[in-house]
C-alpha cells in the first residue's frame, strides 16, 4: 500500500492501477491528483468507492492492487464513478505458480509467553468451558435447559459464582435434522476436544441418524467423568434428560474449576482469520494490518489459519504462488474447482458475491473482495489446506476449506482447533465465538467511533496516517497475546457466542 499524503482526498494502491478509492465524499467538479495525470471528477463519488484514474475502454482491464478486478463493461471516462454500473467480471488468465517465494521472520527476542490452560494432552487452551453439545436439532432445547441452569440470573445470582476459573457452560446447537453428516460429526467431536473445553456432555434425541453413539465412535471421543452423552428418547424425556444434564454439570464444575493458567509460549496459538461485512478499506486496512500480526506470529512458531474460499476466489493465485509444496497447490487450486462446480450446480456463480453491504462500502467484485481479504494471510509460506472442521495439523500459515458465511467459517476453524480468533469488519459485524475469543478490528476510525461496544482494536489508525501496517500489526498481536491470557473482548462482554455455532452441512435435506 502507497503511503496517503496527510491531505490526500483519494488514494492509489498502485501506481499502474487504474482507480483510486476516496477518502472522503467527492463532489462533481473536484479536481484530483492521479498516477496518470491531474483528473476532474464528472460526478459525485462517495467515501470508500472507486474513481477512474484514466480512461478506459470498454472491455478494458480495470486494476487495484496491481491486479485485476473486473473489466469495464462500458467505456469509462476519467474522473467517474467505477461500480457495479460500469465493472463486470469474466474468465481470464490468472498466473499461479506453486513454491513459496516468502519467508518466515524470526522473532528480534526471546518468544514471549501467554497464560493459558495446559491440558492434559498437551494442548493450549485460551479460555476454560464446559459445553452442552446437540446432535440434531430435537436435543436443541434439552441443551439449552441444561446450560440455562447456570447462567447469571438478577434474582437468583450466579450459579457459577463458586467456580471462578469456569468462563461458562454453553449450549451449543444446530438446525440440521437427523442425517449423519460427516461435516457436522467433525464439528461436534472438534469442539467436544478443543483445548478450551474442561469437560462436553453431548445430547441426541435417540432415533437420528447422526446419533450420540455414531458420534463418539466415529471420532474416538472419549466417555469419562468429564465426557458425557445422554439420549433423550432413553431418559425418559425431555424434562428427565434436563435434569439429569444438570447434575452431570454439576459434578463437572469442581474439576474444570481446578484448572489454573500457566506461562505458555505462544507458538502454540492457533490463530483463526476471519472478515465480514467488508468495506473498501478491509484490504487497506485491517487486513494487511491481521496480515502483518499474523506474520509476525508465524515467526515466533505460532500458526495462523485463512478460511472462506469462495472469498479468496480471482486471488488464489496469490495464495498459491506461495504453496509450500506442489500438493499443497494442488490441494487448494482442487477446492477452488469445487466451489465454483458447487455454485454452478446451484444455479449461482461466485462472481455473484459480493453481498449488498460490501457494495454499498465501494467494493463492486469479488476478485476485489477476495484481493483484500486475502491480505489477512500475511506474505508466509502456505503450509497446508484443512478440510472443514478438520484438526489443523499444519504449522505457520495454513488455509481451510470453509464456506464464506462467517458463522459457519469460524465454527469450522473452532473445531480445526484454533484457540483465539481475529475478525475485520468495514460494515460492523456483530459476532462472538464461544468457547474461543474473538477479537473485533473496525477498519476506519468512524466505524471504531460508532460501534465501540463492539469493537476491539481501530484500524482505521492506518487511513487517519497515526499507525502504519507495521505497527498496527504489532498492536493487534499484542491484543491477540493479552486475549489468550484472558483479557475479556467486546465479544465476550456482550455475551456474544451462544447462537453462532453454525455447521456447514453439504447434505440434502430430504
Amino acid at each position: 500500500m502507497a503511503e496517503t499524503p496527510p491531505a490526500a482526498r483519494a488514494i492509489a494502491l498502485h501506481p499502474a492501477d487504474t482507480v483510486m478509492i476516496a477518502v472522503a465524499d467527492l463532489a462533481a467538479g473536484e479536481t484530483v491528483e492521479t498516477p496518470h495525470g491531474v483528473v476532474t471528477l464528472g460526478e459525485d463519488i462517495p467515501q470508500g468507492h472507486k474513481l477512474a484514474s484514466k480512461a478506459m475502454a470498454a472491455g478494458e482491464t480495470v486494476t487495484k492492487y496491481n491486479q485485476t478486478i473486473g473489466f469495464a463493461s462500458a467505456d469509462i471516462a476519467a474522473g467517474t464513478h467505477v461500480h457495479t454500473h460500469n465493472v463486470e467480471v469474466h474468465d481470464f488468465e490468472r498466473h499461479a505458480s506453486g513454491g513459496a517465494t516468502s519467508t518466515v521472520e524470526a522473532p528480534a527476542g526471546p518468544v514471549p509467553t501467554f497464560d493459558g490452560y495446559r491440558r492434559a494432552d498437551g494442548r493450549a487452551g485460551t479460555r476454560n468451558y464446559l459445553l452442552v453439545l446437540s446432535t440434531v436439532n430435537c436435543s436443541a432445547t434439552v441443551c439449552r435447559g441444561i446450560a440455562d441452569a447456570y447462567r447469571a440470573h438478577p434474582a437468583l445470582g450466579d450459579p457459577l459464582a463458586d467456580y471462578p476459573n469456569v468462563d461458562g457452560v454453553v449450549a451449543l446447537t444446530h438446525d440440521f435434522g437427523c442425517i449423519a453428516d460427516p461435516h457436522l460429526q467433525r464439528v461436534i467431536a472438534g469442539y467436544a476436544r478443543h483445548p478450551n473445553v474442561a469437560g462436553f456432555l453431548v445430547v441426541g434425541l435417540g432415533c437420528e441418524s447422526n446419533a450420540v453413539g455414531a458420534v463418539a465412535g466415529n471420532y474416538g471421543l472419549p466417555e469419562d467423568a468429564n465426557a458425557r452423552y445422554l439420549v433423550i428418547q432413553d431418559m425418559g424425556g425431555t424434562k428427565k434428560t434436563i435434569e439429569q444434564g444438570i447434575a452431570i454439570i454439576r459434578e463437572m464444575l469442581p474439576a474444570a474449576n481446578r484448572w489454573q493458567r500457566e506461562p505458555i509460549p505462544v507458538s502454540e496459538l492457533i490463530l483463526g482469520l476471519e472478515c465480514g461485512g467488508s468495506d473498501a478499506w478491509s484490504g487497506i486496512t485491517a487486513n494487511p494490518a491481521l496480515g502483518r500480526a499474523a506474520d509476525l506470529l508465524v515467526g515466533m512458531g505460532g500458526s495462523a489459519v485463512l478460511a472462506e474460499t469462495p472469498e479468496i476466489f480471482g486471488a488464489e493465485h496469490l495464495l498459491i504462488a506461495r504453496a509450500a509444496r506442489p500438493e499443497v497447490a494442488k490441494t487448494l487450486k482442487e477446492r477452488v474447482a469445487w466451489w465454483q462446480d458447487y455454485a454452478e450446480k446451484r444455479g449461482a456463480s461466485l462472481d455473484n458475491n459480493p453481498s449488498a453491504g460490501n457494495k454499498a462500502g465501494g467494493l463492486t467484485t469479488i476478485l476485489e473482495k477476495s484481493l483484500g481479504a486475502v491480505a489477512k494471510g500475511g506474505t508466509t509460506p502456505l503450509n497446508g489446506v484443512a478440510d472443514y472442521g478438520a484438526p489443523i495439523t499444519a504449522r505457520g500459515f495454513s488455509f481451510m476449506d470453509t464456506p464464506g458465511y462467517d458463522p459457519s467459517s469460524v465454527t469450522g476453524l473452532i473445531a480445526g482447533g484454533a484457540n483465539i480468533v481475529c475478525f475485520t469488519t468495514g460494515r460492523g459485524s456483530a459476532f462472538g465465538s464461544k468457547p474461543v475469543p474473538t477479537l473485533k478490528l473496525a477498519t476506519t476510525s468512524a466505524l471504531y467511533e460508532r460501534m465501540p461496544d463492539d469493537m476491539d482494536i481501530n484500524a482505521g489508525l492506518i487511513l487517519d496516517g497515526t499507525e502504519t501496517v507495521e505497527t498496527m500489526g504489532r498492536t493487534i498481536l499484542d491484543a491477540v497475546i493479552a486475549t489468550a491470557s484472558g483479557t475479556a473482548t467486546k465479544s465476550e462482554e456482550n455475551d456474544y457466542g451462544n447462537e453462532e455455532f453454525a455447521p456447514w452441512s453439504v447434505g440434502a435435506v430430504l
